[in-house]
């Protein structure tokens, strides 16, 4: 082997043994090798800094080698398995989805994370979703990805409450490289519970052994040096696609589960949960909820009769996308030239267009009518006299009797939503040398969003309500009675009173495709300068090096257009939930921001380095709202061995775009309402005091699905939220006693208030109820008082009314050794979560969430999780085995403790053979498995709403598919 090959195998077994050793902030070097001082500039500065030393936050690093032995497509995925990271929305949403993924550190939400690439800010992803879509991000492509804790906005502005994560690019490559990899999913249908329940029902069993969902990912690098040697340009290309997975494909969601009650203790627990479904039913449902002859009827499909639907219920999980397909093209460049020894300027561009499909059950009529005709030609003597046409005190003086409809429309198939995203980011600057001293960057960043929707086969309340009031038309025709009166000619009676009726003439007239489009831009130009003040004799007598500083202007405007049809500005869909109406809307803020690292003390005995690092940024926004961020940061290293850092700040996040101009619609909220069914858990005086009336109660009608109508909107009168951080930490780094060991202990703390948020809609009804408030929220039927039938919601817009407090540890270790010629490398994070509390209204309950899931957590925020691996550069020369152990430890449902979950244990393996003189250049073959034992998901119970849920469990908390495997071939030249 050449000396040059021996050194480029050298870098690879270097490289791969850091790949999932690289935790901490300083990773384990030899002993031997040279102390090389470089200056980079680290996430939550923008200073230049000695990367020897350790900056004043805690900042966690995930290498490139971590994405790629971890075999995901999705960068996701990987992000998601980390400790600080509460997965929000993926690939494996469906119902709900917007067809982007995010990140939440934290779980205070993606819309506190800030999220950037190489260190500037992404453009919004999705108009309900406004958070950075990092479907943007070209993971062959990604050096290394490091998250900050703690408040980051006195250094990049609003959204960095929870913290800050940056995807650094590889912007200067030279070459070219290829990237192949084929994964995809094993199961092992074999949960004899789920499938004994699923029989009980009479529902279809899933397959018994499946391999479905693959992925096929292909990635181009190109990039060269200019002739002159003093430019870069590194492009890419990429390709992805995902194949579909249905929930009939995994027995454990085949069926949509609900709760129900353990005969044992009286309480709701793990595996008591049985098929529900909803009563929305192909053989339709007719009935008047106790207003007319208290009949609940259904078609016989053998005798064309109405019988009592007994409880008849249709499961909608099976055609419900447990992965969604996806198609991804991404493109770009990043490039930069020295104009002089001095001046350089630099570009990026990132190109993403993305087109997912989101399935859902079919529509239908989700009794959207209150009145059936007994004039309607369609119905027999038989089905007249059951719905009590044949009563004079039912039938009112047009002829009607009081009748709610609700059919499936199983012949017009599943609804699904074609989500296409089309983004592009432009950044163009100048950074150099003013003096020897003082240094400049400026840039401008532009990002733009596209969004094309489709939504198919949703069905129109208005031409469904229609078509069920079909007459004679005096010929022996059967007709709407909009075509006798003119009102509508068009129309087509939709015939679902007797078997095999329905005509495809029908479906294509009640069909009611709907049809979205949003653009949404943000400008950004940032210009600052920074010194250093050592030659001007600004500096403490005991440090060497002075003070450095920044000034910097900041400018952004942000904007967004989001334009709806008709049918979701009237809300025309019977499967939307209510109107959507357009929305458009622009922000824009100036800010000047200020920073100072100050060294106190270097080179002393008792203090190797003592630094003092300061921050403060003011912004001025147009929609009236100002904010003054700052921080205040120290680090102390007593030895090179160890190190200390603290920091506090106080950061902001003002409304964006979506929370102050979001139209005020009508949706679904997952849960019980207290005052429903024959025996409510509040009392009479306490559901009269959320609108009952007195002669309904224990006679409200509950949901069958668990979902109830809220009305979700935007606030203009919002103020911005701020939020106080705390972090405290150690670092060791022992070269003299333990070398080859990095270990870091840091504590955080995070308190929100203002917090824009909605009220939960559970803990409206039960505020209303006993303590007489936040009852003008509660909108009831008039009638029966129910909560999810037409217009009767509970209203939930934004509002700065919340609190947030978290605090936790986060523990970072690494160890490398040798074992002969060849190297062990271990590593470990993990978070171990002190407090999440809740208070969604100033003086009422704090929901204390830790190791809790449900209404009022939401997603599960276990009180430990923790990645674990081991890397194992083998004697094999070239070959190196991977073993990964991940843990998400337990949680229970937070109502009364009714659902608990085992901590959940996951083993991952994989491998990688490097041949560096194959096919004229450098191979990598890669190969993996991670969950190996086919753990199945954990069942989330009564938190089974979208889009955080799916197929009875929650995605990104738990692995939700099964064994997941890939291949993969990396070249480069």
């Amino acid at each position: 082997m050449s000396k040059s090959k021996q050194l480029s195998f050298a870098v690879h077994r270097a490289l791969t043994g850091v790949a999932i050793a690289t935790a901490a902030s300083v990773p384990a070097l030899a002993q031997d090798a040279p102390r090389e001082v470089e200056e980079v500039v680290t996430t939550g500065s923008r200073l230049p800094v000695d990367t020897n030393l350790i900056t004043t936050s805690p900042v966690t690093t995930v290498s490139a080698d971590e994405l790629k032995y971890s075999g995901v497509t999705r960068v996701e995925d990987l992000v998601n398995d980390l400790p600080q990271i509460v997965p929000e929305l993926t690939s494996n949403d469906s119902n709900g989805s917007t067809g982007t993924a995010t990140l939440d550190l934290r779980g205070l939400g993606s819309d506190r994370t800030l999220v950037l690439v190489n260190g500037h800010r992404m453009g919004f992803g999705d108009p309900f979703a406004l958070a950075p879509d990092i479907n943007q991000i070209p993971g062959n492509l990604i050096e290394q990805v490091e998250l900050l804790t703690g408040g980051a906005s006195s250094t990049y502005g609003s959204d960095a409450v929870s913290g800050v994560v940056n995807f650094i690019m590889k912007d200067d490559f030279e070459g070219f490289q290829v990237d192949i990899q084929r994964s995809g999913y094993q199961h092992d249908n074999s949960a004899g519970e789920a499938q004994a329940r699923i029989a009980d029902r009479g529902f279809d069993q899933a397959p018994g052994d499946v391999t479905d969902g693959e992925t096929l990912n292909v990635n181009v690098i190109m990039g060269m040096n200019s002739a002159d040697g003093r430019g870069n340009v590194t492009g890419y290309l990429g390709y992805r696609d995902i194949k579909a997975i249905r929930h009939s494909e995994r027995d454990y969601s085949a069926c949509a589960l609900r709760n129900a009650d353990n005969p044992d203790t009286g309480a709701t627990t793990q595996g008591a949960g049985t098929c529900g479904g909803s009563s929305t039913i192909p053989t339709g449902r007719f009935t008047d909820f106790g207003a007319g002859a208290g009949v609940d009827l259904t078609l016989d499909q053998s005798s064309g009769d109405f019988v009592d639907r007994d409880g008849l219920l249709y499961n909608y999980g099976p055609l419900n996308y447990f992965q969604r397909p996806d198609e991804r093209f991404t493109g770009g460049l990043f490039a930069n030239y020295d104009l002089s020894d001095k001046f350089q300027a630099y570009g990026e561009f990132m190109f993403m267009d993305d087109r997912s499909l989101a399935q859902i059950a079919p529509s239908g009529a989700f009794f959207v009518t209150n009145r059936l005709s007994c004039a309607n030609p369609f119905l027999s003597a038989q089905q007249l006299d059951a719905i009590g046409c044949n009563d004079p005190t039912l039938v009112d003086a047009d002829g009607f009797v009081p009748m709610y409809v609700g059919r499936r429309n199983v012949e017009g198939g599943p609804r699904f939503d074609d989500l296409q995203h089309t983004s592009n980011r432009s950044l163009v600057g100048f950074r150099g040398e003013l003096t020897p001293n003082w240094n400049f960057d400026a840039f401008i960043n532009f990002a733009n969003t596209r969004l094309t929707e489709v939504y198919n086969n949703d069905l129109s309340i208005t031409k469904v309500t229609r078509a069920l009031d079909a007459v004679n038309d005096g010929s022996g025709n059967v007709v709407c009675r909009s075509v006798i009166d003119g009102s509508d000619p068009s129309c087509v009676p939709w015939n679902i009173f007797t078997p095999g009726g329905v005509t495809q003439a029908a479906l294509n007239y009640i069909d009611l495709p709907l049809f979205s489009k949003a653009d949404m831009e943000m400008n950004q130009g940032v210009a600052f300068v920074s010194g250093d003040l050592t030659d001007a004799g600004i500096k403490f007598p005991s440090a060497d090096n002075g003070v450095q500083v920044v000034f910097g202007l900041e400018y952004r405007d942000e904007s967004m257009v989001f334009d709806l049809d008709n049918g979701y500005n009237n809300g025309d869909g019977a499967g939307q939930g209510g109107a959507t109406a357009d929305v458009s809307g622009a922000v824009l803020v100036k800010e000047f921001f200020t920073e100072a690292k100050i060294p106190v003390v270097e080179g002393a005995p008792w203090a190797e380095a003592l630094e003092l690092d300061l921050r403060y940024r003011t912004s001025d926004y147009d929609t009236g709202v100002d904010a003054d961020t700052w921080n205040i940061g120290g680090s102390w290293s007593p030895t090179n061995d160890y190190k200390f850092r603290a920091s506090v700040s106080r950061a902001v996040r003002a409304p964006n775009i979506n929370e102050l101009f979001a139209p005020q619609t009508l949706g679904l909220w997952q849960g019980t309402d207290p005052c429903a069914g024959a025996s409510p858990t509040l009392s009479q005086a306490e559901c009269a005091a959320t609108g009952v009336p007195a002669a309904f109660y224990g006679m409200v009608p509950a949901s069958p699905a668990d979902q109830y109508n809220a009305v979700f909107g935007g606030n203009r009168n919002l103020d911005a939220e701020t939020s106080d951080s705390f972090t405290v930490g150690v670092v060791l780094t022992p070269e003299s006693w333990a070398a080859g060991l990095t270990l870091s202990l840091d504590y955080w703390q995070i308190e929100v208030e203002d917090a824009i948020s909605t009220v939960g809609q559970e803990f409206v009804i039960n505020r209303c109820a006993t303590a007489g408030e936040l009852c003008n929220l509660i909108n009831r039927n008039p009638v029966n008082g129910n909560l999810w039938i037409g217009s009767s919601s509970v209203i939930s817009t934004n509002v700065n009314i919340g609190k947030f407090e978290v605090a936790g540890w986060d523990v970072n270790a690494t160890y490398a050794t040798d074992i002969g010629n060849h190297g062990l490398n271990f590593a470990m994070r993990g978070t171990l979560l002190d407090t999440w509390d809740d208070q969604p209204v100033p003086g009422g309950v704090v929901n204390d969430c830790v190791g809790f899931w449900g209404s009022d957590c939401g997603r599960p925020r276990p009180e430990w999780k923790h990645t674990f691996s081991t890397t194992w550069n083998t004697p094999r020369e070239g070959l190196d085995v991977i073993g990964a152990w991940r843990h998400v430890g337990e949680v229970k449902e937070f109502s009364n403790d009714r659902f608990s979950v085992d901590g959940q244990n996951y083993f991952d393996v994989s491998a990688s053979y490097y041949m560096d003189d194959l096919f004229g250049g450098e191979t990598t073959f890669t190969a993996g498995i991670t969950n190996i034992l086919d753990e199945e998901p954990p069942f989330s119970g009564v938190f089974n709403t979208a889009p955080f849920s799916n197929g009875n469990t929650i995605p990104g908390t738990w692995d939700p598919l099964g064994r997941y495997w890939f291949l993969g071939l990396t070249h480069s030249r």
